[in-house]
């Protein structure tokens, strides 16, 4: 819990361009152009193109330079460390979505807001831990904002997707499992045991994949999948590829597949979700209902804002347990649903 102070309820506001700080005229993900855009993480909904100024963490300044082009105007901020602006003292810490991810920290006269962008509480591999930021508001997304929602251990998910790519391997079929190419498909990469087999990349991923490994994460070895690649190439192997390609002609030339989703949707194991592939791995980048419920309480925030996700029913439930909580309507997306196939393209487009 932190002090007490005069509150400022409009240190940050939900502007037509985005989350702006007037004071210090920044904005946080803001998804219309704007002189000065502080940028969480590097996924489309969350770091979109056009603005002056881009202030990141160095991880996400490759990201962003990789996706938006070299000649963008990047001011590196790393976590732990500030910039002051109009008296606004400004800072990033890790959030837990994806490596190089913030949670964007907002103090003025004493008052603190935390914007969490997205994130989780769950380890993994190659991402920074979540680190509780202690403040009086939290802007917390609510992807997974739901009681059902609740993440078993990541090291069981990842013990079960091998025993699925063993079994394939027994049946002779190509093992396909689709994941978002910047974050959770270098996470599956990280976790998985190559000596299993070798793992294959589509062309989308192996870049980013390149880049992680030029920043230091330590990513085993991965082949980038392309034209000159027949069937008997693939023997034994593991493909990742985005979720665009579940409809895609592309994967037929290497049948017989069995593939799988590895998204946090696939904890509705009866629901619309899981007919979309073979096989489904609730592995998320999301937090889950007891993760929400820790990082808020861990803030010690008295006042909680509810972005994307499940807004209403968790703003609602917050209200219930005692806090000031109310939904705002934003553009971010969370974690397209698997079967959204427009919205999984636009998000992996961009990624």
């Amino acid at each position: 819990m932190i002090m007490t102070v005069e509150k400022n309820r409009d240190l940050l506001v939900f502007s037509p361009k985005g989350i702006h700080c007037p004071i210090a005229d920044v904005y946080i993900d803001p998804w219309r152009s704007v002189k000065k855009a502080l940028i969480t993480h590097g996924h489309s909904d969350h770091a979109r193109p056009g603005h002056q100024t881009y202030v990141c963490t160095p991880l996400t300044a490759s990201v962003l330079k990789h996706r938006l082009g070299q000649k963008i105007q990047v001011a590196e901020l790393p976590f732990g460390q500030h910039i002051t602006v109009n008296g606004v003292r400004i800072s990033f810490h890790p959030a837990g979505h994806i490596p190089g991810s913030a949670q964007v920290r907002v103090e003025y006269r004493g008052e603190v807001w935390v914007v969490t962008g997205d994130y989780k509480l769950h380890g993994d591999p190659i991402s920074e831990p979540f680190e509780p930021v202690p403040c009086h508001t939290m802007i917390t997304e609510s992807t997974f904002g739901l009681p059902i929602y609740q993440w078993s251990d990541p090291g069981i998910i990842i013990r079960d997707i091998h025993q699925w790519w063993r079994e394939c391997q027994e049946t002779d079929q190509l093992a396909v499992i689709h994941a978002y190419s910047l974050g959770k498909a270098q996470r599956l990469i990280a976790a998985l045991d190559t000596h299993q087999g070798p793992v294959f990349t589509h062309k989308s991923i192996e870049p980013i994949n390149e880049l992680f490994r030029r920043d230091g994460l330590g990513l085993p070895p991965t082949i980038e999948l392309n034209e000159f690649h027949q069937r008997k190439d693939l023997k034994g192997g593991l493909l990742i590829a985005p979720p665009s390609a579940m409809t895609s002609d592309w994967l037929q030339r290497f049948g017989p597949i069995s593939d799988a989703m590895a998204s946090g949707w696939m904890a509705l194991r009866k629901g619309r979700f899981r007919q979309t592939a073979d096989r489904g791995f609730a592995l998320s980048d999301h937090a889950d209902w007891p993760g929400l419920l820790t990082a808020i309480r861990e803030s010690g925030a008295e006042r909680v804002l509810v972005t994307h996700g499940f807004t209403t029913p968790f703003a609602r439930y917050l209200r219930e347990i005692g806090l000031d909580a109310q939904a705002v309507e934003t553009r971010f997306l969370g974690e397209p649903a698997p079967d959204d196939q427009a919205g999984a393209d636009a998000k992996n487009d961009q990624e």
